[in-house]
């Protein structure tokens, strides 16, 4: 299993938020955004949230989510299809 496949998978089982420094120390990916966009690119619905850190500085947070229906709706018409139409 890749370390994007077990990524996935924790984000999946757990729930929980991870920061790009937490997914790189986690699973070793050193780009965790390219890992991200993989994940989106093979159906994970991931959820990027601006996040305060303790000293005052931002970071973004990464966690899965599920769809609105604007979101699948915009899916289906971005890949062509006339399912909503």
């Amino acid at each position: 299993m890749s370390q994007t496949a077990k990524l996935g998978t924790f984000l999946q089982s757990t729930g929980n938020s991870l920061t790009g420094k937490q997914i790189t120390s986690q699973f070793g990916l050193k780009n965790p955004r390219e890992a991200i966009r993989q994940l989106r690119q093979d159906g994970v619905c991931i959820y990027a949230n601006e996040a305060t850190l303790a000293k005052g500085g931002k970071t973004t947070t990464y966690r899965v989510g599920r769809p609105t229906k604007a979101m699948v709706a915009a899916a289906y018409a971005a890949s062509g299809s006339e399912l909503f139409a």
